[in-house]
């Protein structure tokens, strides 16, 4: 195996024995087989679409497959092996679609070679071992490190995008030029030489395009919820029985609150999930009753610690430890061997009998609260009061402090940071990294509070939109705004979020807390450039240079 696509990668480089997520070499390698049978049925879906022939089915499964690559997804040998199999398939049924196409429209096909002619083998270690031959490291043979990272720079940006047209998908929101967008870019990462050039502006179109899966996830979730709104959430238990719910799917957590109604079971969010309890349509569910734990990379501790059943919705998941096994539970494309998952039907019945199989939580604890809530709708509400207040110098700055968190060394840097802020600083955040501060007393500033949680890394877009009508409003570009950006990344959504916003041409950006292995230093050079974007240094100075 050969895996560099989270932050976490062995040595800063790569993995080669086992993920430092929990992911098996074998799964590592057919995860890689799964790509290249999804370039395959990219390459004759596109060709099909250029003729006005599309399949829903082929669209669907490439946004399932990539996102089920993502870190911390889908661990499960089997189901990996099966989705092998149905791309497969697709691949087959999306050939004879465009053969018969070009037939009835007098023009010749062609004849495809790479991914469109993959043959997954039969034998499953046969199969391991085309996937191995299909890593990035055995690809950086043919294509040169540089080449090499930037085509996987696009494809794990694809795979963000996937997450964001996946979670939609669900919700019944979908965007047939989306599709093809993604069908056309798998083509192109298809073929055997590129310049850096044209990865380059390969790169800066999947943040265009994520940009679109964001904003569809948006409308998918809005129209689903209702617009996000300020709200206090608990952060302490309550007596009762008790699920905690983690992930990022908003349906799941929808499905399961009416499945547990009236049988005396308190819902807990943790992780990304924490915003759900802003949507006005989420938050009437009574049980619904408070956020448990921090961020994703302690959740072993927190489970092991939780009283009741736990459901996974989507990714985030490590490796459960023996004490709870039992009790958690995987739904949609998220899995681990061995622990129950839960298939399409959504009938959390297995989930609902464990919680109360658990002795729940003895006695509440003291109450405490957090805020969330303030997407895109809410601070643009008020956004002339903020402008008045910047233009005022009530509001010197502003910062937005978000991103993924992880278990890195390091991480403590966007604690310091966002304690030193000045206090006539607006902090905007988003996506787990704000478990590193946001139960932080912050006060307020020109009537706002300090700290504004923008939501989900699902959420970017809101960020995205709340920057772009500030910018309009004061009649500056962005760059002109005095805003910060500061991210931290772990994961491959946080790829696509930053292709999007170099996209958008914003520069002075600071990623850390190390920069991506793909990205060599003669790519780092050229976004250097062109972006001036930083990798984190010492808290301190950092602050110094943006509030200059």
């Amino acid at each position: 195996m050969f895996c560099y696509q989270c932050e976490q990668t062995a040595k800063g480089s790569g993995c080669t024995v086992q993920g430092v997520c929990g992911k098996s070499n074998v799964v590592s390698d057919l995860q890689d087989a799964l790509v290249e049978i999804t370039k395959g049925v990219a390459m004759y879906t596109h060709r099909a679409r250029e003729l006005g022939v599309r399949d829903n089915d082929a669209d669907v499964f490439v946004s399932e497959a990539l996102f089920g690559t993502i870190t911390n997804v889908n661990f499960d040998e089997q189901r990996v092996v099966g989705l092998i199999r149905r791309g497969a398939a697709l691949r087959d049924k999306m050939r004879e679609m465009y053969e018969k196409a070009c037939a009835q429209q007098g023009k010749s096909a062609e004849d495809l070679s790479g991914p469109a002619a993959f043959q997954p083998a039969d034998d499953w270690e046969d199969l391991r071992r085309q996937g191995e031959e299909l890593n990035p490291a055995s690809g950086s043979t043919r294509r040169g490190e540089v080449i090499q990272g930037l085509h996987d720079l696009i494809l794990l940006g694809l795979k963000g995008s996937a997450a964001y047209v996946h979670h939609a998908h669900i919700l019944g929101k979908e965007d047939t030029e989306m599709y093809g967008f993604m069908h056309w870019a798998l083509d192109f990462l298809s073929r055997d030489q590129f310049t850096v050039d044209e990865l380059l502006g390969m790169a800066l179109e999947t943040g265009k395009w994520n940009i679109r899966a964001m904003e569809l996830l948006d409308e998918a979730n809005t129209s689903a919820y209702g617009h996000p709104e300020p709200t206090a959430v608990r952060v302490t238990p309550v007596k009762g029985k008790a699920i905690l719910v983690s992930g990022h799917d908003l349906r799941d957590l929808e499905l399961l609150l009416q499945q547990t109604a009236g049988k005396g079971i308190n819902v807990y969010t943790h992780g990304e999930m924490l915003p759900c309890h802003a949507y006005p349509k989420l938050k009437q569910y009574p049980h619904l009753v408070g956020n448990y734990g921090g961020a994703w990379q302690d959740q072993r501790k927190e489970f092991a610690a939780f009283p009741g059943a736990i459901l996974m919705t989507t990714n985030c998941i490590q490796k459960p430890q023996e004490s709870y096994q039992h009790r958690i539970f995987t739904t949609g494309l998220v899995a681990w061997p061995g622990v129950v998952h839960i298939d399409n039907d959504k009938d959390f019945t297995p989930v609902i009998e464990a919680a109360l199989a658990e002795t729940g939580f003895a006695e509440d604890e003291p109450e405490k609260k957090i805020m969330v809530g303030f997407a895109r709708q809410t601070v643009l509400g008020v956004a002339d009061q903020v402008l008045a207040a910047v233009k005022e110098g009530k509001i010197r700055h502003i910062f937005l402090v978000g991103g993924c968190d992880g278990a890195r060394p390091g991480r403590n840097y966007y604690t310091e940071l966002v304690e030193s802020i000045p206090d006539d600083c607006l902090i905007l955040t988003l996506a787990c990294g704000k478990y590193r501060f946001n139960k932080l007393e912050l006060g307020e500033v020109a009537g706002f509070p300090r700290l504004l949680d923008v939501g989900q890394c699902n959420d970017a877009y809101s960020a995205i939109k709340i920057a772009a009508a500030l910018a309009d409003a004061l009649g500056v570009g962005l760059n002109d705004l005095p805003l910060s950006l500061v991210l931290s990344w772990y994961e491959q959504k946080a790829v696509g979020i930053l292709l999007s916003l170099l996209y958008l041409g914003i520069k002075d950006m600071r990623l850390g807390p190390t920069l991506p292995a793909f990205v060599k230093p003669e790519v780092l050079e050229v976004l250097q450039r062109e972006f001036n974007l930083m990798p984190t240094g010492s808290a301190a100075e950092d602050l110094a240079d943006m509030l200059a």
